[in-house]
C-alpha cells in the first residue's frame, strides 16, 4: 500500500464519508482483508465476527444470537465497542491491524434469521488513516472507472511499471481458443491488442483477456467482445483488434491498477504545473526588483527653477527746487 498524504486522506474522507462498502468476495480480495482476523471487543471480552460493510461513519457486523458477543453488544445503554480490522499488505508479507472505537447502534435480525443479527457500530471519531486510505483508493477507482473510462493508457516500460503489469505479452481467449497477443493500450472500457489471425473471423466474437500483474501477484481475466479487427499493413496474418470490456464484470483489482497509474500521472502533471507557476512568479519578482533598482538609481531631486531677472526701470528726473 502506498503512502497517502494528509491532503489526499482528507479528500478521501470528505468525498466518501457516507459511502458504504459491502464486503463481497471481490472486494475482500482486492483490499486484502483477512476476515479471520476481524474481532469485536466489548465489555472486556473479544469475539470473532463477520464484517458485512463499512463506511467512514459506521460499520455493520454479523454475530450469532447464542454467543457472548451478542450478549455484550445487546446490553442496555448502547455500550462502547472496538472493531479490529486486519488487512494483508499487498507489497509484502506484513499485515495492517488497527482498532476503530465505536458505540453500538441498531441491532436487527440478519436476513430474517433467528440465529444471526446484524449490529451497526457508529464510529465515535474519525477512523484511522489506514482505513481511510485503503477504502478511499477503492472508492476512487470505482469513480474513475466511470469518469475516465475512455482514457487510453499506452503500454510501454514506464506505464507497465506504474500499472504493475508484468509484461505486455499475454493470452486472449476467443471463442474458447487461447491465442498469444501483445497489448498496445488499455483503459477501463477496453483494450487494443495485436494477434495472429484473420480479421473477418475475429470481429464480433466474445473474448477474455488475461493480464498478469504484480503487487499483488495475480492473473486477471477480463471479459469482453472484439468490436473490430484490422489487418496490419504488409501482413496478411497479423491484425490489431479492439476489445470492448464488459464493464459490469470488471475485476476491482484491475480498476485499482489503472487508477494508480492515472492518479500518479496526474500528480506529475500537477507538480509540473506548480513548477511552471513558481518559475513565472519568480521571474515577475525579478522584473519588479530590477525596476525598483532602476528607480533608485535616478536623481531623487530635480533642478530648482532659476529666479526671473529684474526688469530695467527708466531713470527719474532730479527734483528741481523753486
Amino acid at each position: 500500500m502506498g503512502i497517502a498524504t494528509s491532503q489526499q486522506l482528507t479528500k478521501y474522507y470528505d468525498q466518501y464519508r457516507d459511502t458504504e462498502i459491502t464486503f463481497t468476495k471481490d472486494i475482500i480480495r482486492a483490499l486484502g482483508l483477512d476476515p479471520r482476523q476481524v474481532y469485536v471487543k466489548c465489555n472486556g471480552g473479544q469475539w470473532p465476527c463477520i464484517i458485512n460493510s463499512t463506511s467512514f461513519q459506521h460499520a455493520k457486523i454479523i454475530v450469532g444470537t447464542k454467543g457472548g458477543a451478542f450478549q455484550a453488544l445487546a446490553s442496555k445503554g448502547g455500550p462502547t465497542a472496538n472493531l479490529r480490522f486486519c488487512f494483508n499488505e499487498q507489497e509484502g508479507d506484513g499485515i495492517i491491524t488497527f482498532l476503530v472505537s465505536s458505540r453500538v447502534g441498531e441491532i436487527r435480525p440478519y436476513m430474517n434469521s433467528k440465529d444471526l443479527v446484524i449490529v451497526t457500530l457508529q464510529f465515535t471519531a474519525r477512523p484511522p488513516d489506514d482505513l481511510i486510505e485503503i477504502c478511499g483508493r477503492l472508492l476512487e477507482a470505482n469513480a474513475n472507472a466511470i469518469r475516465r473510462r475512455e482514457e487510453r493508457i499506452p503500454i510501454n516500460d514506464d506505464s507497465k511499471r506504474k500499472l504493475n503489469l508484468v509484461k505486455e505479452e499475454c493470452n486472449v481467449i476467443v471463442q474458447s481458443v487461447p491465442r498469444h497477443c501483445v497489448v498496445r493500450d488499455i483503459s477501463f472500457s477496453g483494450a487494443r491488442i495485436i494477434l495472429i489471425g484473420l480479421s473477418q473471423y475475429l470481429a464480433g466474437k466474445e473474448a477474455i483477456l488475461r493480464l498478469e500483474f504484480d503487487e499483488p501477484a495475480e492473473i486477471l481475466s477480463i471479459k469482453g467482445t472484439v468490436v473490430s479487427a484490422d489487418l496490419i499493413p504488409g501482413r496478411k496474418d497479423i491484425c490489431i483488434a479492439s476489445l470492448k470490456f464488459d464493464e459490469s464484470s470488471l475485476p476491482l483489482s484491475f480498476k485499482m491498477h489503472l487508477n494508480t497509474y492515472l492518479t500518479s500521472v496526474r500528480k506529475i502533471q500537477l507538480s509540473a504545473s506548480e513548477q511552471i507557476a513558481q518559475q513565472k512568479e519568480a521571474q515577475a519578482e525579478q522584473i519588479a526588483a530590477k525596476a525598483n533598482q532602476q528607480e533608485k538609481a535616478e536623481p531623487e531631486s530635480k533642478e530648482a527653477p532659476q529666479p526671473a531677472a529684474p526688469q530695467p526701470t527708466e531713470p527719474q528726473a532730479p527734483e528741481v527746487q523753486a
